[in-house]
């Protein structure tokens, strides 16, 4: 099987590398630039499997089909990344990565349902610059099919990503989506002050800040009966009981969990974007909750 990788930022160039160096036919789509850097230093990865430079096949389009397109980029470039390629994806497999629950429904009506795979990323990287990524720390992909049962296409796509990555299958995509949505909520804080996650979360009034974020998420979510499904090393009662415990208790953990996640400065999502000049996904994640809010007034 052939694979397409739409987005050369962090998460699309973890993944190109790596299942490249599994020995999969893997082409990186990319801007001019990051494959300008790539084409003529390979992809350096460095992080927790350690330092190393790959040599990825990259181009800033499509030029064929491909049995598995990835895309990777961030939920408000995903229109605009598949009309830059939507001569050579009538006939693939689509699989979305993004954090939020929104991918879905905007390629959605580009592509067959049957035919659409959507995914978590659970592992975290950084965008040094181009061509040069940090794997900061280690984590499952977990894979299901947003309005179809997996079926055995999805298991072959699970078995071939498992050749990288630990790979979880399930029938209950959306409700994990949501989850993660809280996994990512705090991402704000550390964009609004312009620190890592480890510099941010050594306050420990950001600690008290980001429980209060979350109590106010959980607090909308619960009245707007979402349901929350748990994710395989996260599961719902954590998030629960995190938000149930005292603010000092609960701000205690959010400090240890987050200054220690990474040996190197991990910067969220959010702020990836903004220092890289981009628009962010705010509006898809914080903003999700936003807008559940003002559909249950």
């Amino acid at each position: 099987m052939n694979i397409a990788i739409i987005g050369a930022g962090a998460i699309g160039s973890v993944v190109a590398a790596y299942l490249t160096k599994a020995g999969e036919d893997v082409l990186l789509v990319g801007r001019e630039d990051q494959v300008e850097a790539v084409s003529k230093n390979g992809l350096k990865i460095t992080g927790v499997r350690g330092d190393e430079t790959i040599q990825v096949k990259t181009a800033t389009q499509l030029d064929r089909e491909y049995d598995l397109v990835i895309f990777a980029t961030k939920t408000q470039d995903l229109e605009a990344a598949y009309q830059h390629n939507h001569e050579y994806l009538e006939n693939c497999y689509v699989l979305t990565s993004q954090n939020g629950v929104q991918a879905d429904s905007i390629l959605g009506v580009h592509f067959e349902r049957e035919k659409m795979l959507s995914s978590i990323v659970m592992f975290g990287s950084t965008y040094v610059k181009p061509g040069e990524i940090t794997f900061n720390f280690e984590g499952s992909w977990i894979v299901g099919k947003p309005y179809t049962p997996v079926d055995p296409k999805a298991h072959e796509i699970a078995d071939l990503l498992g050749k990288a990555f630990p790979i979880t299958l399930t029938n209950d995509i959306m409700g994990m989506k949501y989850l993660k949505l809280f996994v990512n909520f705090n991402n704000c804080i550390p964009a609004l002050i312009g620190k890592s996650m480890q510099e941010t979360f050594a306050d420990m009034d950001l600690c008290r800040l980001s429980i209060l974020l979350l109590r106010e998420g959980i607090g909308i979510i619960n009245k707007a009966n979402v349901k929350l499904v748990s994710l395989p090393d996260f599961p719902t009662d954590r998030i629960y009981g995190l938000t149930a415990m005292p603010v000092e208790q609960a701000a205690g953990i959010i400090h240890k969990t987050l200054t220690t996640l990474s040996d190197k400065p991990l910067y969220g999502s959010i702020l990836q974007s903004i220092m890289r000049g981009k628009a962010s996904e705010i509006d898809f994640i914080n903003g999700e909750v936003v807008l559940i809010s003002s559909q249950i007034r």
